[in-house]
């Protein structure tokens, strides 16, 4: 049967058992089969000896040592790779091949045999200097080793002990990598001993029973200990499909061709940063266009905004750090975001600490969203308006100095980009380069939990308040009388705060939604079937109807007081929180109501002619603003305005906010007419009004 495939002698070789007399019985049964993972052939099986190390001697010794490295994530620990070890097997160390590292045992014709532990000791067994001898088949198959004792008479290969041809399997080597690298003990120990053990290791998880456990056996066996203290274990990445990425499937995504189109950063950021590295993920280019979009654009736009505004009229640069007011006196929104920052530093050094890079990214995303959608957009006047005033030079110096801490934070994760903002943000004194610079430290004293609570405070009015205005379909920049507030906390919301509020939702005046009489809203109150199910249990039916016999406007109204409310159950009084009662509002003509989690705002939509004025006078700032950016005009550049105006509505908003108007477009001068010195004009045919503009 030679040559031939061995699945396709079975057929031959069940007729020659028949036409012998000696086949039992022949059928097919369906079963899983091992196969080829690249090529898909079928394998055989078969039994061969092999060499051992006898690792159940000291199976207890590698759970011991086990038990003392940190595993994450920590379930593998005692899980994957605790039952690996729990039962544990002899390892079958040696290969039938010809490649590998030669097995260094050298057997005599009566089976006595020698271990070699060196190429010198070999040099002194074999008689000759092998100093410079490549130890590979097949030059080492050459040396032989002569038997003292032997009788002179005999044959030389009777009187000679050669090397048994089998090589090493090739997870020792790596096992031994740790020592071998140095080609400790025999060189360079005192390195070795300098660097071992590691820190920390990372690998797929399907090393726990490859790198991992040949790391740990290898190094217990000659060292009594671990070689590495901590691992990080790696999920499989996965195509966009959900199929493991393999060649011969033809879904693998070139690495060099994915960071040309998205960068190495959105790459490294992805790995370490989107998700738990542990758990097996889909990657593809939608999810890096998602993380350059929402995480290093944002970042390197606010870096932009910065040096963007410094660079402007008079200029802003290191040596006006010391003219910004001191931390504890600039305005609320610097001192929010410096208690922000230092949260942040403190929250990601943790996690980085303990290997948790997800923990980290999702800090720092967090952050950098804080930072240039609620802070610059706040403080966008006072870059506007320049340094030279307390309440500018803090900006600056807020801005830059959350910019400088959030880059070194960054650094290990996105090295490149972080690397590139640090040489325009660095100051004279500072490493040449961020990963070259100090980890920043954490300073308890700027950290103010009651601010903190109380913006998160004001950031989630402002979202209802919005909300409010887009399902009204109440245009942005038309100012409202007023808005109405009904959350815990918000009466000790500090006044700064609310004018926060109030100009962000662009209303002129912020009341308590209890001082005005009546209901705005007719409440629908639905039990929230799922939370309840997890502190009542059998319990959550009657809960339930409770919830629904209640009056609702009363119980919302102590929801959003105090956070709970309290229903009668079989004449008891349970409370319940606002997770477990889900409200449903039907505002009444006039109003614009949203609520969530207890706490609502209601805008009131009813227009005065003063405030349709006040709306045209912003929507000619916008016109005024996108000319400008258009016509090419440095953001700090003072500016002429003319203006005329057919629309008598649109000519009384230019006449009453025309001080508004100009403060908000930099304009010196702002008149009613034409001029044939204005070589920049804005026109829209939404409204009859045209605008014409020059360089003050």
């Amino acid at each position: 049967m030679g040559g031939v495939f061995f699945k396709e002698a079975d057929k031959t070789l069940v007729r020659d058992l028949k036409d012998r007399g000696l086949l039992f019985r022949h059928l097919n049964y369906e079963h899983s089969y091992p196969h080829c993972w690249r090529c898909h052939t079928a394998l055989l099986y078969y039994a061969v000896p092999s060499w051992y190390i006898r690792t159940t001697a000291v199976k207890d010794e590698l759970l011991a040592q086990n038990d003392r490295t940190n595993w994450v994530p920590e379930n593998v620990k005692e899980g994957r790779f605790g039952e690996w070890l729990r039962g544990n097997v002899d390892w079958a160390l040696s290969r039938n091949r010809y490649w590998g590292t030669p097995l260094p045992i050298w057997e005599f014709p009566d089976g006595r045999q020698i271990c070699v532990g060196s190429l010198e000791e070999l040099s002194e067994l074999s008689g000759q200097d092998l100093s410079n001898l490549d130890p590979h088949r097949p030059y080492v198959d050459d040396i032989v080793i002569p038997d003292p004792d032997a009788d002179p008479s005999l044959p030389e290969e009777q009187r000679v002990a050669r090397r048994v041809p089998e090589v090493i399997d090739a997870w020792f080597d790596s096992g031994s990598m740790p020592f071998a690298q140095w080609g400790a003990p025999h060189q360079n120990k005192e390195t070795f001993e300098e660097n071992f053990p590691a820190q920390y290791i990372s690998e797929a998880i399907d090393q726990t029973r490859g790198w991992f456990y040949s790391l740990l056996a290898v190094s217990t066996l000659v060292f009594g200990r671990n070689s590495f203290e901590n691992v990080v274990v790696l999920g499989h990445i996965l195509a966009e499909d959900g199929r493991k990425m393999s060649k011969h499937l033809g879904n693998v995504m070139e690495p060099i061709a994915v960071m040309d189109r998205h960068g190495a950063d959105a790459l490294r950021w992805f790995m370490l940063a989107s998700g738990s590295p542990w758990t097996a993920r889909r990657v593809g280019h939608a999810a890096l266009e998602e993380i350059v979009r929402k995480v290093l654009l944002t970042y390197y736009s606010t870096t932009s905004f910065l040096t963007l505004y410094a660079n402007a009229g008079e200029g802003w640069d290191h040596s006006k750090l010391a003219d910004a007011p001191a931390p504890q006196d600039r305005p609320v929104l610097d001192r929010w975001l410096l208690s922000e920052l230092n949260e942040v530093v403190r929250d990601v050094t943790k996690a980085m600490e303990e290997f948790d890079t997800t923990g980290a990214g999702r800090r720092l995303t967090a952050f950098v969203d804080d930072v240039s959608n609620w802070y610059v957009r706040r403080s966008r006047r006072r870059f506007w308006g320049g340094a030279d005033t307390p309440e500018g030079a803090a900006a600056f110096a807020t801005l830059f100095e959350a910019l400088e801490t959030v880059t070194l934070l960054m650094a290990p994760i996105v090295p490149f980009l972080t690397d590139h903002v640090w040489s325009a943000l660095r100051r004279p004194e500072a490493a040449e380069s961020v990963h070259l610079a100090s980890w920043p430290q954490v300073n308890e004293d700027l950290i103010d939990a009651e601010l903190s609570r109380n913006m998160a405070l004001t950031r989630r009015l402002v979202e209802l308040g919005r909300s409010a205005r887009v399902d009204s379909a109440m245009r942005t920049r038309q100012p409202l009388a007023r808005a109405l507030v009904g959350a815990p906390g918000f009466s000790d919301l500090p006044e700064q705060l609310r004018a926060q509020v109030a100009e962000e939702l662009n209303v002129a005046g912020l009341d308590a939604l209890s001082s005005v009489g009546g209901d705005l809203v007719d409440y629908v109150v639905k039990p929230n079937f799922r939370a309840l199910g997890k502190r009542f249990a059998k319990r959550t039916p009657l809960v339930a109807k409770a919830i629904q016999a209640a009056d609702p406007a009363a119980l919302v109204a102590q929801v959003r007081d105090t956070g709970w409310a309290q229903v009668r159950v079989e004449d008891e009084p349970v409370e319940v929180n606002a997770d477990e009662v889900l409200v449903t509002e039907q505002p009444r003509e006039g109003w614009a109501v949203a609520s969530e989690g207890g706490e609502t705002v209601a805008l009131d939509l009813e227009l005065t002619p003063e405030l349709r004025r006040a709306g045209l006078a912003r929507e000619m700032v916008r016109m005024l603003q996108e000319a400008r950016k258009n016509s090419g005009l440095d953001v700090s550049d003072r500016i002429h305005v003319w203006w005329s105006t057919g629309d008598e509505s649109i000519r009384q908003a230019l006449t009453e906010h025309g001080q508004l108007i100009a403060g908000e477009v930099l304009a010196d001068a702002f008149v009613a007419g034409t001029s044939e010195d204005a070589p920049h004009s804005a026109e829209s045919e939404e409204f009859d009004v045209v605008f014409g503009f020059r360089r003050a």
